[in-house]
């Protein structure tokens, strides 16, 4: 026997139509607020993944080589951040830039910009950008790009749930 209560057959035997209306768009299904949070949750772990564990670097015209912030990724390109002020590129330049594994360590690719959009208010120039196909590290950098889309998928944050107490030396 289930819990539950259909409250919909109550409804319809008090009130008239109108009123059934009315009382039923006050219904909240809390299962769709749910699952929205939880996407919200894993899109801030996947954004922390992006601009603090990924360090993507490209050549920036009279700047060298420079840090750029990650906003997105997907099989068909990325958008990337240059503060305001430090540079950006224009729509149809193609760029290399490189992915750090490690501080010495890096994977060279190319893409090509889409477009530039200022986002005065985060004070950065976005630049949306397509990977130019058959150049350097092409198929290295799809299997990244899949790595990065079926783990962000399970993504967790660390709340500092687990700790460890009573440690004897």
């Amino acid at each position: 026997m289930s819990n539950v209560i259909d409250i919909r057959s109550r409804i319809k035997g008090n009130t008239s139509k109108t009123k059934l209306k009315a009382q039923s768009n006050n219904i909240l299904d809390i299962t769709e607020k749910r699952a929205e949070a939880l996407k919200q949750d894993r899109r801030k772990v996947r954004r922390t993944l992006l601009t603090e564990f990924i360090a993507v670097h490209t050549v920036v015209p009279n700047y060298g080589l420079m840090k750029v912030t990650l906003d997105n990724i997907n099989e068909n390109g990325l958008a990337f951040d240059i503060e305001e002020g430090r540079g950006l590129f224009q729509a149809g330049e193609e760029i290399a830039m490189r992915v750090y594994l490690n501080h010495q360590t890096y994977f060279p690719f190319v893409v090509k910009v889409k477009h530039v959009t200022l986002y005065k208010e985060e004070g950065v120039y976005r630049h949306g950008s397509e990977f130019v196909k058959g150049t350097i590290n092409d198929v290295a950098l799809h299997h990244f790009v899949m790595f990065l889309e079926t783990i962000s998928a399970n993504l967790k944050g660390d709340g500092g749930d687990i700790t460890v107490t009573n440690i004897n030396s």
